[in-house]
């Protein structure tokens, strides 16, 4: 993959941001500072050699612990930056508001690896406030979430999470956020797991409960752990009660799922779109897209769009997707996926999916192949190397679609940011 930086501007709600979206092999190479604020106060924790009693205001005037960030009352322009290295224990609670042009920056500053905030009981970093732009920080160890937002408007960019039950969590109240360039790894462990009859939950690497996101560009891997109730459970990317969020160009190893889709009774998790991801894993068992019907206890799902991603899972106990009790082409439209299985390529009931342009391998399809669909060896060069040799099935197989089924006119490229030609391939490559 190219490591060059492509340029667009994301349409988010009414007010776009300028978004700098790298490849996935790019990811958290922000430089730190990037996002720092303009004309605010500039602020440094030193977990080491740093003083609270300190003003906090240069290097060799730092703050020590979070307290004195939490504290600090951080408005439009400020920055805080951890000196890289450290390690702190604790919550990092960010509570103020920045402005669309003015945001509140946290992010590093030294040489070494990116500072820690870890062992909360609870979120290790939460940010309640609006407008900030967190980068080039990791959340590890932490009881329930790396990362959670419940403002609106919050970018993390470069940051890593791992061993949570959650790499990021954006929670019914957030929206408008962007979780890009980031590095969510064996995010694996469970919030739920006990006797009681299918209710086991965790492992995420990005847990969506919020409306209007944006999840792209990130690598996310070893999402999964040991359950009760499933053998096995886990996602990259699981939405729950969340609307209209859009999930692209991500790169994916190692999951239980890819994605998986709910909503509790009252609620809905419509209108999702997961574009232009790569998917693959060596294990023995894995699923791409998991969705339901109105006959699930977690069900309907409404309106999922799953369009031009590429997966590849060997393993015999896999799946390439399923949409069940009671499926129809309002709950899920698939265009022109790349999807290589060694289970079951998909799996639908009822009325059925709306697919078309599909290049399926599987031991078996339960469902019936769309227009322009085939069941053929893709071709790709390798196990996670999903680029198209010459010669595959899927060159060209593809049409333009209408800007929306990608997540917006910003979105209408592959996972390298290269921009689509007029006659597609199928999946998340051009070549």
């Amino acid at each position: 993959m190219s490591d060059a930086l492509v340029r667009w501007t994301l349409p988010v709600a009414a007010a776009p941001l300028l978004v700098t979206m790298t490849t996935p092999g790019a990811a958290g190479a922000l430089a730190a500072g990037a996002l720092g604020g303009s004309s605010g106060t500039v602020y440094y924790v030193d977990a080491e050699d740093g003083d609270d009693d300190a003003p906090g205001t240069g290097p060799g005037k730092a703050w020590r612990s979070l307290k004195p960030v939490n504290d600090a009352g951080l408005g439009p322009g400020d920055t805080v930056r951890f000196e890289r290295g450290g390690r702190w224990t604790g919550v990092l609670t960010l509570t103020g508001d920045g402005t669309a042009d003015r945001p509140i920056a946290v992010t590093a500053y030294g040489e070494g690896p990116e500072p820690v905030v870890t062992g909360a009981d609870g979120a290790c970093v939460r940010v309640e406030g609006s407008h900030w732009r967190i980068s080039a920080l990791r959340a590890s160890g932490c009881d329930w979430a790396g990362f959670e937002i419940t403002g609106d408007r919050n970018e993390l960019v470069g940051v890593k999470a791992d061993r949570n039950v959650a790499g990021v969590v954006i929670t019914n109240a957030g929206s408008h956020n962007v979780v890009r360039d980031s590095e969510l790894t064996a995010n694996n462990r469970m919030s739920v797991n006990d006797g009681a009859h299918d209710n086991d939950s965790g492992a995420f690497g990005v847990l969506l409960n919020g409306d209007d996101n944006l999840v792209t560009a990130n690598r996310i891997s070893g999402s999964f752990a040991r359950s009760v109730d499933y053998g096995y459970d886990g996602a990259a990317v699981e939405i729950f009660n969340g609307d209209r969020n859009r999930i692209t160009h991500n790169v994916a190893h190692d999951n239980e799922t890819f994605t998986e889709l709910g909503a509790e009774k009252g609620r809905t998790a419509s209108g999702n779109v997961f574009a232009h991801n790569v998917v693959t894993s060596s294990r023995k068992h894995g699923a791409f897209l998991v969705t339901r019907g109105p006959g699930h206890v977690v069900g309907p799902v409404k309106g999922t769009v799953a369009v031009h991603n590429s997966v590849h899972l060997p393993g015999r106990d896999t799946l390439g997707w399923s949409c069940h009790d009671g499926c129809s082409p309002d709950i899920l439209r698939l265009r022109y996926n790349v999807i290589s299985v060694g289970g079951v390529a998909g799996d639908e009931d009822a009325k059925g999916a709306d697919e078309a342009g599909g290049v399926y391998r599987g031991r078996s399809l339960k469902f019936k192949l769309g227009p322009r669909s085939v069941q053929a060896d893709p071709r790709f060069r390798g196990d996670r190397d999903l680029r198209l040799r010459p010669g595959s099935p899927a060159l060209r197989r593809a049409a333009r679609l209408a800007p929306l089924w990608y997540g917006g006119a910003a979105l209408v490229r592959d996972v390298t940011g290269r921009p689509l030609p007029a006659l597609p391939d199928a999946g998340a490559y051009q070549h």
